[in-house]
């Protein structure tokens, strides 16, 4: 029997029962009032049940869409790592290759590196013993230094020859003597002999232009240090640029003197970087 039914019987006793005693009505009805009082009590009990059962379903939908989320995610996981696995079985080889391309091209560059450190050490090596073997010259008829990868050695025209000639002077073969000295302590090495004039123009009767005088003056060194220093020929170019390289204005005196110079160019020895480039 529900409370409610209770309820309702026990009214229906109270009033069937009207003539009966007072005392036995007080008690009646305090046995309704404490009952009506249990039914308000159960039934805001049940109402707080109904709501967290409510609350309790809402959390278990949130719960389970969570753990549907976390699946999807898992999956696309595990493709993703299935992918992987497979790329990696695919191309485990052509890393391992490329790993040791990697290796191998390390290497090429330290030997590179090695060989242009040797080769500037050489170039100092040989700048210095010039210097040594030229003395007290002075430094405006005669410079030496290392520009680029070459050894360059810069030698005036006033020096060398008399003004619109090719003849070697007197002073410039005790320059050249010296010069050849430390030229023929390298036989390994090459070098070019090159002609420089300013732009003044000049035409004689053996020298048509300024090519043909830087020229003719390059090969008058050339011709010099083969004859009378015993310098190989194998080892010499001779070559003339007229007035097309030059290193300061030719709109002053003092810079067309600086232009008018025969430069002896000691050449980096580039068939040893080629075989460095050569595939192995």
């Amino acid at each position: 029997m529900t409370i409610r039914k209770i309820l309702v019987f026990t009214s229906i006793c109270l009033t069937l029962n009207s003539c009966v005693s007072t005392k036995k009505y007080k008690a009646q009805v305090s046995i309704y009032d404490k009952l009506k009082s249990d039914y308000v009590i159960i039934e805001d009990q049940l109402k707080t049940c109904l709501t967290e059962k409510d609350a309790s379903k809402k959390k278990q939908q949130d719960l389970e869409d969570q753990i549907v989320e976390l699946k999807t995610i898992r999956n696309i996981m595990i493709n993703q790592l299935s992918d992987l696995s497979v790329i990696s079985k695919q191309q485990a080889e052509s890393i391992q290759k490329s790993l040791e391309n990697i290796g191998a091209k390390d290497n090429y560059i330290q030997t590179l590196q090695t060989q242009m450190s040797k080769k500037d050490s050489l170039n100092m090596t040989l700048v210095l013993n010039l210097k040594g073997a030229l003395g007290n010259i002075n430094d405006s008829d005669v410079q030496v230094k290392v520009e680029g990868s070459a050894v360059l050695i810069n030698l005036s025209d006033k020096m060398l020859f008399k003004s619109g000639s090719y003849e070697i002077t007197t002073q410039a073969k005790t320059i050249l003597s010296k010069v050849a000295q430390v030229l023929n302590a390298q036989p390994g090495i090459q070098f070019m002999i090159e002609g420089n004039t300013d732009n003044k123009l000049i035409k004689t009767t053996f020298i048509k232009d300024n090519w043909d005088l830087s020229v003719l003056r390059a090969s008058s060194v050339a011709r010099i240090l083969q004859t009378e220093y015993a310098v190989a020929p194998e080892r010499i170019i001779a070559a003339g640029r007229g007035e097309y390289h030059s290193i300061s204005s030719n709109e002053t005196e003092e810079g067309r003197t600086s232009n008018r110079r025969t430069s002896i160019i000691i050449l980096p020895q580039l068939d040893q970087f080629f075989k460095l480039l050569e595939p192995k």
